[in-house]
């Protein structure tokens, strides 16, 4: 039990998919629910095929692909091929989408626009707050932080920090988060002379990660595709300023040029600059800062959390009328 919810688990990391369906029909057998939510994640369970309870699909983001930029090849084509048929077995199916990108994504792979409903994740508004008493480090210092996988493409990050090594630009990297993808990344900083410039701290505590986003004076996130880009929020709350690749997911959650820049992913010069612009301005740090928290303000858990269970609430609502009326009728979006 988990703040009043139960969590039961089956399978491992390769096979939950595959036992997820028995362990569900042998578990809830007895026990009717008003509403199923499948979390997509990765590998679709198919759900509508194996049970019938009114069902929302929640989706952060597919990826199509870019799976074959982060998994070997056999199981980048499966997850690829896998996310074939979605638009087909999930036809009927209301959907959930944490951003407009991964809408747009359902959509141009045959989902029925009505039936998705867009709702961003959030932050916890009164946790990560900027703090007047926590001063920005003293020297420039950026920070990246999330999983280190090949996929989220830190590299281009360290590209960056050596371009502006090399202008002579004094720039402090701390790399926070770990993955498999640490030691490479490891590597290609020492490649690039960047031992003292860049600082690979792994995992963090809350406090600690908290701490680091307020005295950061940019935060910098280069995946080319996710499904909203939460710690560019995180940031944002903190008052501080994102440079990311203009990508699904990361443009919805950095405003162009109010919360931060965004620049051709790939593009490590475009990268360096905008860094630069926000190294050598403190009045264009303080200025999207400003307008980061005012974004993130909009964007709380509390929000997050009233806007799904409205959406549950309305889908519920569609199939008793469903069942009384034996139409098969979309939940308005």
């Amino acid at each position: 039990m988990l703040d009043g919810m139960e969590i039961l688990r089956t399978g491992s990391r390769n096979t939950y998919s595959i036992a997820a369906p028995a362990f569900y029909r042998r578990t809830f057998r007895n026990r009717a629910f008003d509403v199923v939510v499948e979390d997509l994640n990765k590998v679709p369970l198919y759900t509508p095929l194996w049970q019938r309870a009114p069902l929302v699909l929640l989706v952060h983001h597919l990826f199509g692909a870019t799976a074959f930029q982060e998994a070997s090849l056999p199981f980048a084509a499966a997850t690829w091929l896998l996310e074939r048929p979605l638009a087909l077995v999930y036809r009927h199916t209301p959907v959930q989408a944490v951003s407009r990108s991964t809408a747009d994504d359902l959509i141009a792979r045959g989902f029925d626009r009505e039936r998705i409903v867009v709702i961003p994740n959030g932050v916890d508004l009164d946790y990560l707050v900027p703090d007047p008493a926590e001063p920005r480090f003293e020297e420039p210092t950026a920070i990246c932080l999330g999983r280190l996988k090949r996929y989220k493409r830190v590299d281009l990050i360290l590209e960056a920090v050596a371009r502006l090594a090399a202008q002579g630009i004094p720039l402090k990297l701390l790399v926070v988060g770990r993955g498999d993808a640490e030691s490479s990344l490891r590597s290609r900083a020492a490649r690039l002379r960047l031992a003292d410039r860049v600082a690979f701290l792994g995992f963090v505590t809350e406090e600690e990660k908290r701490r680091l986003l307020r005295k950061a004076w940019v935060h910098l996130f280069t995946s080319p595709k996710e499904g909203w880009g939460i710690s560019n929020l995180e940031a944002a709350a903190c008052g501080t300023p994102t440079v990311a690749s203009d990508s699904p997911g990361l443009r919805d959650s950095v405003v162009n040029g109010q919360t931060g820049f965004l620049v051709p992913h790939g593009d490590t010069e475009a990268l360096a600059e905008r860094i630069r612009s926000l190294i050598e301005r403190s009045d264009l740090r303080e200025k999207l800062g400003d307008g980061a928290r005012r974004f993130a303000l909009e964007h709380g858990w509390e929000r997050s959390a009233d806007r799904t269970e409205a959406h549950l609430e309305e889908v519920l609502a569609s199939a008793v009328v469903s069942r009384h009326s034996g139409a098969d009728r979309p939940a308005r979006a």
